[in-house]
């Protein structure tokens, strides 16, 4: 057993159990949504996990150990604290050997993931290619984690902040499978169609899982992208929300907000700009994730499980 894994007793039962067990990040809690909703939120969506038959494993950095699966204590701290670093692939280290308290992003919520045996995770949208990176060079270290870290992750697509067009090219650069769930077009976290398309339509939690193990079976390292678009209801119209992220991205490079400061930057600022409505929509996004997350898992649990090369 990794040394720096501590497993919440609710998780470790699992282990033993061989149940389910589905990744949360703790970067969504800490910096995606405002305080009480994020930690109100992280709650609902650990309980949508467990009545869809797998166990939540909330993931962040606490006391130089990675915590899988949170108490609702750490939960609490979590969500209140300002002191929580955002901690992807190179701050890892850093924070653990620092002792900091630590929100994973998507790309150390995989690493994390991957050490603990833990085969699917849920978010709301990956990171991907920035608008403008032909010059800023501004491109998430998720995608270089999706090419190697052999984790399925499902999500409401790419952040509609980004470069989707771009972002999916560098997926297909990378050899990582996108798959879209009930709809061949890629969603956009707020609205269902980016205007472009998945690699692959699969609509069932066994479709999903089958396609998933086959993958690793052939020894393919490096994650899946599972795309699922926003529930219809709570999607927001999309020439509303360009014209709002087109004005949040211009006060961002006015305000010089760079780096790992620019995603919770927009979308606070969308927020704002939104009166609300875009957190709705986030909120919704990601319990949705959490179910199909969950119902993956569980197909994914009654397959003959493989070691894939690191």
């Amino acid at each position: 057993m990794h040394s720096f894994l501590l497993f919440s007793p609710e998780v470790a039962a699992a282990r033993t159990a061989g149940k389910a067990v589905v990744a949360l990040e703790s970067t969504i809690i800490s910096h995606g949504m405002p305080y009480p909703q994020n930690v109100h939120t992280a709650r609902e969506v650990e309980q949508i996990i467990r009545d869809a038959g797998a166990v939540p494993a909330t993931i962040a950095i606490m006391g130089g150990k990675i915590c899988v699966g949170l108490s609702p204590e750490q939960l609490e701290l979590l969500g209140s604290s300002p002191d929580a670093m955002k901690v992807s692939r190179r701050d890892l280290a850093y924070v653990l050997a620092q002792q900091r308290l630590g929100a994973t992003t998507v790309a150390a919520t995989m690493i994390c993931a991957q050490l603990a045996g833990i085969e699917v995770f849920v978010t709301g949208g990956i990171g991907g290619v920035h608008r403008g990176a032909e010059t800023s060079f501004d491109i998430s270290a998720d995608l270089q984690e999706l090419a190697h870290t052999s984790v399925a992750v499902v999500c409401a697509g790419v952040k509609s902040i980004l470069d989707i067009g771009l972002t999916l090219e560098c997926l297909e650069t990378h050899g990582v499978p996108v798959v879209s769930v009930g709809q061949p077009g890629f969603p956009a976290f707020f609205t269902r169609d980016s205007g472009f398309q998945a690699d692959f339509q699969l609509d069932t939690p066994e479709e999903q899982a089958s396609f998933i193990r086959t993958k690793w079976q052939l020894g393919l390292a490096g994650g899946v992208v599972v795309s699922n678009p926003v529930p219809r209801d709570a999607a927001m119209p999309a020439e509303e929300i360009d014209t709002i992220i087109g004005q949040a991205l211009a006060e961002a490079d006015v305000q010089g907000v760079k780096g790992k400061a620019v995603t919770p930057f927009l979308l606070a600022r969308i927020k704002e700009l939104t009166q609300g409505r875009s957190l709705a929509t986030n909120i919704a996004l990601v319990k949705h994730n959490a179910l199909v997350g969950a119902r993956m898992a569980v197909a994914l649990g009654a397959l003959p499980s493989v070691s894939v090369p690191a």
